[in-house]
């Protein structure tokens, strides 16, 4: 197994990533404006950034001064979350310190294993964050040498767990399996729960649509409104 550079281990350790990305169509989904909200999160005392396509990743990395997860959505079905050894290799060129990719057991577009990706990003100077569903492939994940390990992909992929809240069973059960930091993602929507989730054993916290996405949240708001 493999673990991250002390030093990013020790800046994320506790603390609060936040994920500045937007769907397509969505107005926010635009370079500058995604270079701006990380900017806006590092003013408020995010540990790093995690940020979509090479393109956003540069933008970001010439933005701010924290550690950049990057990673390259290309899909919506099946291994889109980084899904080849090219995507991965393009987002480390683009600038991110550390390289987000599905690391499910499910096969990837260009055939290649997750541990290959992995090999070809760390050949490339950067870490890799296996995004996982279950407790089986976050300890794969990590045999396979990944820096770290996130629950990003729980309750998106059929076989785990369809809830409405953070997968915080998950986290503990990855906490205690694996020997590389664990970082809790998906569907964490108050501090308290992000809390909670170190609490349980996550090394840090992802944290997106409850803070930059106005789309989403202001849907909430009207649908809740429209129910009374």
């Amino acid at each position: 197994m493999s673990s991250p550079s002390p030093t990013l281990a020790r800046t994320l350790e506790g603390r609060l990533i936040v994920s500045c990305q937007a769907p397509p169509g969505d107005p926010m989904r635009e370079t500058a404006t995604l270079a701006r909200l990380a900017q806006a999160a590092e003013a408020g005392g995010a540990a790093a950034i995690r940020a979509n396509e090479p393109e956003v990743v540069a933008a970001v990395r010439a933005s701010v001064d924290l550690p950049l997860i990057g990673l390259w959505k290309d899909g919506d079905t099946g291994v889109y979350i980084t899904p080849t050894v090219r995507h991965a290799l393009a987002v480390a060129e683009a600038g991110a310190d550390v390289v987000a990719a599905d690391a499910t057991d499910r096969p990837r577009p260009d055939g290649s294993t997750f541990a290959q990706l992995v090999e070809a990003v760390h050949a490339a100077g950067a870490l890799v964050m296996a995004d996982v569903s279950t407790l089986a492939e976050g300890i794969a994940a990590a045999a396979q040498g990944a820096d770290l390990v996130s629950t990003t992909l729980s309750g998106y992929v059929t076989g785990s767990p369809q809830q409405d809240g953070p997968d915080l069973d998950l986290v503990a059960a990855l906490a205690d399996a694996v020997d590389v930091p664990v970082v809790a993602e998906g569907r964490i929507r108050t501090p308290q729960e992000a809390t909670k989730a170190l609490a349980r054993g996550a090394h840090s916290v992802v944290v997106g649509t409850a803070i930059t996405a106005p789309t989403a949240l202001t849907s909430k708001f009207v649908s809740e409104l429209a129910q009374r």
